[in-house]
């Protein structure tokens, strides 16, 4: 409404944003249209009415039609002076889409993967190829609109003719009425069945990602299109691994002669197990890191790592003999924190406790 020729008369900038709209629509109303725009770009509706600057209008009235399901009751079929594009329009209606849930591991998406869904949807009747007819010669003109799909009507004030054009409530705006429904899907051109679907999920998805299957939803009424199935991608909680991002965290315990002396020490990952070495006087709460571990990356190359957060473990049971040594472990200074060795009384009290 905006760049509309009426608001702006003489403005070719206007005129040329309003037929750049028109051609917008024109390819997002149908729907293999934008199925080989979101393939193919611009090239990929050449010649299909729309994608090329303003080639599938052919005046200012095609231009108008193109918007006709937005501004309803047009005014500007006899404002112009222009033809409409009416004519007769297809008979089908466009399926609806579908939705679908696949849930993977962890260790999963690590690669490219398939899958094979089962979907249970409308498929199109085999019986009439899905027309709904049970012949060739079941549908008839529409005698309401003479075929055109479209009703007019014409009124008068002062401010001119108006026209009121509407989809013929007889045939729906087909513009034509079936005669000899199909007896196997009673006219709809469409029954219930099943069909399996493959679909390849690249690495490193996370849940929230989906994937757009083309034409593979319900199928439309009498020939009309068929919807997508829209994958929707939900990764599993691990039970060892916490995800974030791209990279991927875990607890390890260790236990404190490993951590006071250092060692080797075999732990989990995505992959399968890998040896890592413990530093000598490794600290509770140190991170180490595995580079290269984690979770591909899903628009780029390489993948994210692993960090091992170190717990040093606490025993809660001890034997005699274990108190004991502990017992004369505390005695010494190396096991003993340096804020605590500045109290003369510390090591009385431990030896009173071990005692």
């Amino acid at each position: 409404m905006q760049h509309h020729p009426d608001k702006n008369p003489d403005n070719p900038e206007a005129e040329s944003k309003f037929k750049e709209a028109a051609e917008a629509y024109d390819v997002l109303s149908n729907a293999e249209k934008r199925a080989r725009y979101d393939r193919y770009g611009h090239d990929g509706v050449r010649g299909m009415g729309g994608g090329n600057g303003a080639a599938g209008f052919t005046d200012i009235s095609d231009i108008f039609s193109a918007f006709g399901d937005i501004f309803g009751s047009s005014v500007f079929g006899g404002a112009f002076g222009g033809r409409s594009r009416s004519g007769r329009r297809n008979r089908g209606e466009p399926g609806s889409d579908l939705r679908v849930r696949i849930s993977l591991r962890l260790e999963e998406i690590l690669n490219p993967v398939e899958k094979t869904i089962k979907l249970r949807h409308y498929v199109d009747c085999t019986s009439c190829s899905g027309n709904g007819s049970n012949s060739a010669g079941g549908w008839t003109q529409c005698g309401s609109c003479n075929g055109t799909g479209e009703v007019r009507q014409v009124s008068r004030s002062v401010f001119g003719q108006f026209v009121n054009i509407a989809p013929c409530g007889a045939c729906g705006g087909s513009g034509e009425i079936l005669k000899t429904p199909c007896t196997e899907c009673k006219g709809e051109g469409r029954v219930e069945g099943e069909e399996n679907i493959q679909v390849t999920i690249p690495a490193g998805v996370a849940t929230g990602n989906y994937l757009n299957v083309n034409g593979k939803g319900h199928a439309g009424r009498r020939g009309g299109p068929p919807g997508d199935v829209r994958v929707e991608i939900e990764v599993e909680e691990h039970e060892i691994f916490e995800r974030q991002n791209d990279d991927v965290h875990m607890d390890l315990p260790v236990s404190f002669p490993l951590a006071a002396l250092g060692g080797t020490i075999q732990v989990p990952s995505l992959t399968g197990p890998t040896e890592i070495t413990i530093d000598a006087g490794t600290q509770p709460g140190a991170v180490l890191r595995l580079k290269g571990k984690g979770i591909p990356h899903v628009q780029a190359r390489g993948k994210g790592d692993q960090y091992i957060h170190v717990n040093v473990f606490v025993p809660t049971t001890l034997s005699a003999t274990e108190k004991k040594t502990l017992g004369e472990l505390s005695q010494s200074k190396h096991f003993v924190p340096p804020s605590q060795q500045k109290d003369k009384g510390f090591f009385d009290r431990v030896k009173e406790a071990f005692s």
